[in-house]
């Protein structure tokens, strides 16, 4: 069987974040302290290709998933130790290596 699925593609790792301690349920997520300069790390991430597709899931909960191109878990923590909402406001719940095996065709 062959694939077109790019070798460079198997760096990928699926991580799921979910609110911290600080998380203020009454407010949305763009009413959380901080918001600016979060949205602005996480901007950075996106433009360098570490985050390659991120965004929250559809729950109330403020739950986010990120797929990142990342060479193992401790990358992933070490880079999301530094987003100012780290451990306060959203905590990695999951890192969960990503086998692509399906990609449509461009």
């Amino acid at each position: 069987m062959s694939s077109s699925v790019d070798v460079k593609k198997q760096r990928y790792h699926a991580v799921i974040r979910e609110p911290g301690p600080a998380w203020d349920a009454s407010r949305s997520m763009r009413e959380q302290d901080g918001w600016e300069t979060h949205a602005a790390f996480m901007d950075a991430l996106a433009a360098e290709g570490f985050i390659v597709l991120g965004g929250p899931l559809g729950n109330a909960r403020g739950d986010a998933l990120h797929i990142v191109d990342a060479a193992d878990e401790q990358e992933i923590e070490r880079r999301f130790a530094e987003d100012p909402w780290s451990d306060r406001l959203l905590r990695i719940a999951r890192i969960e290596p990503w086998t692509i095996l399906l990609e449509a065709p461009e």
